[in-house]
């Protein structure tokens, strides 16, 4: 997991300097595995969240804080009788186990001043929050927020009354204890991949440390240790130690890396391995910051995607039907092709009928179209003008049923192609509100049913977005096909200039001129074109095709559906979609 030994490590550090010294003042529980503690120290009142969640087990100061229940948990009133009003005397780890340890000193009933421990154990889905202190040289449990017996592990029970220790699982060497040659030494015996053999052996080492401590060396991550020479593994030594020195001296450097302005990961030092053309490493002046941004905006990820799943489930399942029923279409369509050979022969029997005696099952005649022999099958219980009758009459049916098809494959297409804009909108969306106008999109083309009070039809609140170019000009991007609609025919006028992805679905993007007629930067175009080929399918892509017009040229036909335009005219140009120069306005 991300949070290793040495974000671990760089965070004790950290609530050690802010935190020592200070008076636990306040102890809420207001989730079954969380908890917030408030400290008065000499900079202010600081509270710090603890998490044993098994999905997401966490520890960081923060200034947010949650509703705390009417009647507090067990575990949360044996801290406040045991804990609260007690002096921090210290914050420290284990190693670099990801366990972080909160010492303090309070007084007993009878007034004698008692040493405990506030234990936090970040260890996946046996992640515990625990209370110790010290019973003549042999630490022991008070209380958990999490109470674990033989019956649910084999390896440790965690309840009260019983002896705190750390069971080691798994058999690593600590790296803040070993010299340069004898981390070389461990490391040479390993018979599979570097970055593995590094998290594999030392403690602390998350995947990502390893990759990065590999990557600094010069090494493949990837390559099998076996296959390194000697000088690689030195090198790779070295950086491993350079880690070490960090550890000892505190000097750490809390990062996030992002890609494609997303976050990627974070860590407790320099993520030099982030390089690419559409990554970024963006430092924080504390680990706690680190990771409060990342997992709010990892989560906030989550939830949209969860929220969403509901209306990409109906798209994708409306688009796989609609591309069955194309297929029939276009199959259908294809056997009607050869429609003209039946109009044909009906007016070579006309013509050449003359030549049947009776009794024949075809006749041969000249083609007056191609200048060759023409054989046409024909029903010898039937005249010659009968047969010409029965062809007519099939050419006008597989005629009919191409006009039909045609239209019909056109109306399908149609719909595929606005549900494409759809999903990429879903895709997109940043919060529920941009869902709702989805959803408000669904239901009026009659895919879903829109909930609301009788009679009544919800409002949706929500502009375009808002961005301003580096030289001052107004730049709106539609969100979905609604505000897409509203952005390009009613906000716009003809003499702004309209962008979109090429031949992809994506956002309707406007940049605003001052005057008519005036002569805008090259940059400002840039800087529009970069927010279609954002707000776009393509966002992933290194480069996207866009086209851009006078707005006065993107025309709506009759009864297309939301979003959809045409333009007979244009420019493009080829561009990345970074905005990340790019201020967005939040219009009130």
């Amino acid at each position: 997991m991300a949070f290793d030994g040495i974000t671990t490590a760089a965070l004790c550090c950290e609530l050690n300097r802010r935190l020592s010294g200070g008076r636990i003042s306040k102890i809420s529980q207001p989730e079954n595995d969380e908890l917030f503690i408030t400290v008065n120290t000499p900079e202010g009142n600081l509270k710090v969240m603890l998490s044993a969640d098994a999905s997401l087990p966490l520890v960081y100061i923060t200034e947010s804080s949650k509703k705390s229940p009417l009647n507090a948990p067990n575990f949360c009133m044996v801290l406040r009788k045991r804990l609260q009003g007690g002096r921090i005397i210290s914050v420290h780890g284990q190693g670099l186990e990801r366990v972080i340890r909160i010492d303090a000193e309070h007084l007993d009933e009878m007034g004698d001043v008692k040493r405990i421990s506030l234990v936090t154990e970040i260890m996946g889905k046996h992640s515990n929050i625990i209370l110790t202190e010290d019973d003549n040289g042999t630490e022991r449990i008070i209380d958990s927020i999490k109470h674990v017996s033989f019956a649910v592990s084999s390896v440790r029970e965690v309840l009260p009354g019983r002896e705190y220790f750390i069971p080691n699982t798994m058999e690593k060497s600590d790296i803040t204890t070993l010299s340069e040659d004898e981390i070389k030494d461990i490391l040479v015996k390993y018979p599979g991949p570097l970055f593995k053999g590094i998290y594999s052996s030392f403690t602390g080492f998350s995947p990502l440390a390893a990759s990065e401590a590999a990557f600094r060396a010069g090494a493949d991550a990837d390559a099998p240790v076996q296959s390194l020479t000697e000088d690689t593994l030195l090198k790779v030594s070295k950086k491993l130690c350079e880690f070490k020195d960090m550890i000892a001296s505190g000097s750490f450097s809390p990062c996030i890396a992002y890609s494609h302005s997303k976050p990627q990961e974070y860590a407790a030092f320099d993520l030099t391995l982030y390089a690419g053309e559409d990554d970024e490493v963006r430092s924080f002046s504390s680990m706690s910051e680190v990771l409060e941004k990342y997992y709010c905006e990892k989560q906030q990820s989550v939830r949209m995607n969860q929220k969403s799943q509901d209306l990409k489930k109906v798209v994708k399942n409306i688009i796989e039907r609609d591309s069955h029923t194309l297929d029939e279409q276009l199959r259908l369509l294809k056997k009607t092709e050869g429609r003209d050979k039946y109009r044909i022969w009906g007016e070579l029997l006309n013509a050449y009928g003359y030549m049947l005696k009776g009794g024949e099952d075809k006749l041969v005649c000249d083609n007056y179209y191609t200048n060759e022999k023409e054989t046409i099958p024909i029903d010898k219980e039937l005249s010659a003008s009968e047969n010409a009758v029965k062809y007519f009459d099939r050419y006008t049916k597989l005629k009919r049923t191409a006009e039909a098809l045609q239209v019909q494959t056109e109306n399908v297409k149609a719909r595929i192609r606005h549900l494409d804009s759809v999903l990429t909108s879903i895709l997109l969306a940043e919060n529920e509100e941009d869902l709702s106008w989805i959803r408000r999109e669904l239901a009026d083309e009659g895919y879903i049913r829109e909930y609301a009070p009788k009679g009544k039809k919800v409002s949706l609140k929500g502009e375009p977005l808002h961005y301003i170019s580096s030289d001052g000009y107004d730049i709106y991007v539609g969100k979905n096909n609604l505000q897409n609609d509203r952005l390009t025919f009613k906000m716009a006028v003809g003499a702004d200039w309209w962008f979109h992805a090429k031949k992809i679905p994506g956002s309707h993007v406007v940049l605003k001129v001052k005057e008519a007629g005036e002569e805008l930067p090259d940059r400002a175009f840039e800087e529009a074109a970069s927010l279609a080929a954002y707000y776009s399918a393509g966002r992933e892509q290194s480069k996207v095709d866009i086209d851009y017009v006078l707005k006065k040229e993107v025309k709506k036909p009759s009864g297309a559906k939301p979003g959809f335009v045409v333009y007979y005219t244009n420019y493009s140009m080829t561009i990345a979609p970074d905005i990340s120069g790019l201020k967005e306005v939040k219009d009130t």
